[in-house]
């Protein structure tokens, strides 16, 4: 009898329980739970899994990594579908100037200082030679890790304010540009199939013209008025395999696939949208999706890293960080946002995270990079998404010029520990009470006079 399958169940448990005591060790500490996840996976690696140590001939996680894998990659899918699916571009209309200029930004300046910053360390970790891994090294810093930026912005209240929407889609933007830079460096230093690049256009043409109308006709047919959500759950979940099977056939990788495919579902029922949300997200986020940040911390292994891979991390994290918080904020700037708000968009857009490691992997199966430098990127995606919390809270609680100082509460209005308002916007501004006049406000933060909703103040 073949015992495969039982260390592949025992592989997904001992996966899913450091990925749960990871989690909760991260909220504790007061970072986003896919910190906790991937220092999970790393400590394996580092331990129970290396090389190094010897134990990882007796445990056949060789034999199981293969379906470990597939299934991550089923839950990566899954949560870049419901993070797609639940962008709203009606709210982003009149941004698109500020998105294009803060993603611009926190994309060239890092893929310029990235790609110098590679330079002395191309003799030592470039299998492939030293032009494919400066430019992949460019590539790797421009990121922004879009699922995991998701992630923070909800556990901060910010995903639905104007400077999380920007963010959002910022990263998308980002992402987008990061992947075909990718393709394009692989296209040069590689033997792929760069001629499928070719079916892009009718592959989007497929997307809009085909897959859109037909969800948006679905729902329709269930009985009497109310849909039938469990048909149409069953189909968009055939739709999204589909569209990642021809994204990744074409070379641009999965999770943009999946994310596309969730942006241009229709949301013309309430009932499908909770359903979608409950019936592919939470089995993403809660089961599947954890695997896939354990088995990528896996493939670190601490225990190789020497003197000389300490000076090369602390190199890379300093160019990562400092590249991209200042293209952010250079290109909020430059877009006319008010300081506070382009101070929080440079400490968001630093977030790296869970796309961070998928390039980085590719990057390793390509040939850029080698095992030793994929473990220095990795550890450096890691720091820099656990600094966001605290640059987050530091970046909102420095008042603009001339403002008074916030600290946990102000006269004239109330801010929560997280640093929301009281209706729940990204606490820039304090909402007009008794004394403070609505155009002070408006002064002092014109979009918050916008978007803050008339109250009605209790005697």
């Amino acid at each position: 009898m073949d015992d495969r399958t039982a260390y592949v169940f025992l592989a997904l448990a001992l996966v899913l329980g450091a990925a749960r005591l990871g989690a909760a060790l991260a909220r504790r500490l007061g970072q986003p739970a896919v910190v906790g996840e991937i220092a999970a996976g790393v400590l394996l690696g580092s331990t129970l899994l290396s090389h190094t140590w010897g134990w990882r001939d007796a445990v056949p996680y060789d034999q199981v990594q293969p379906s470990l894998g597939a299934l991550a990659d089923v839950g990566l899918a899954l949560f870049m579908f419901v993070i797609g699916y639940e962008t709203d571009s009606a709210s982003l209309r009149g941004s698109g100037r500020t998105v294009l200029y803060v993603a611009a930004g926190s994309v060239m300046l890092p893929l310029a200082g990235g790609g110098l910053a590679a330079l002395p360390y191309a003799a030592d970790h470039a299998p492939s030679g030293r032009p494919g891994f400066v430019l992949f090294i460019g590539v790797a810093m421009s990121v922004t890790a879009f699922p995991v930026l998701a992630r923070i912005l909800s556990d901060q209240r910010l995903n639905r304010t104007h400077v999380g929407r920007i963010a959002m889609a910022a990263a998308g933007v980002n992402d987008l540009v990061a992947w075909a830079c990718l393709a394009v460096v692989a296209a040069l230093f590689t033997t792929a199939e760069t001629w499928r690049l070719a079916f892009v256009p009718l592959y989007l043409g497929l997307l809009l013209g085909v897959a859109r109308p037909l969800a948006a006709r679905f729902p329709r047919r269930g009985t009497g008025n109310a849909p039938d959500t469990g048909s149409t759950v069953l189909v968009i979940a055939v739709g999204l395999m589909a569209s990642c099977a021809a994204t990744e056939w074409l070379g641009i990788h999965f999770v943009l696939g999946a994310f596309l495919f969730g942006a241009v579902m229709p949301r013309n029922e309430d009932r499908v949208r909770v359903a979608v949300v409950d019936g592919l997200g939470i089995s993403a986020t809660r089961i599947l999706l954890p695997v896939y940040f354990v088995v990528a911390g896996i493939r670190v292994d601490l225990t190789t890293f020497r003197t000389a891979h300490l000076g090369a991390l602390a190199v890379m994290l300093a160019v990562a960080v400092a590249t991209k918080m200042a293209g952010a904020r250079l290109g909020a700037a430059l877009a006319g946002l008010p300081r506070r708000e382009a101070r929080t968009l440079s400490v968001l857009m630093n977030t790296r995270g869970l796309t961070e490691v998928v390039i980085l992997t590719v990057g390793l199966q390509l040939g850029f990079i080698d095992e030793a430098f994929y473990s220095i990127l990795v550890v450096m995606a890691v720091l820099t998404t656990v600094m966001t919390g605290p640059l987050l809270l530091v970046a909102r609680a420095e008042p603009e010029p001339g403002e008074p100082g916030r600290g946990t509460g102000t006269a004239g209005g109330a801010t929560t520990r997280n640093g929301s308002g009281r209706n729940g916007t990204e606490g820039d501004s304090v909402p007009p009470g008794r004394g403070t006049s609505r155009a002070s406000v408006r002064e002092a933060n014109p979009r918050q006079a916008v978007r803050t909703p008339r109250r009605k103040h209790r005697p």
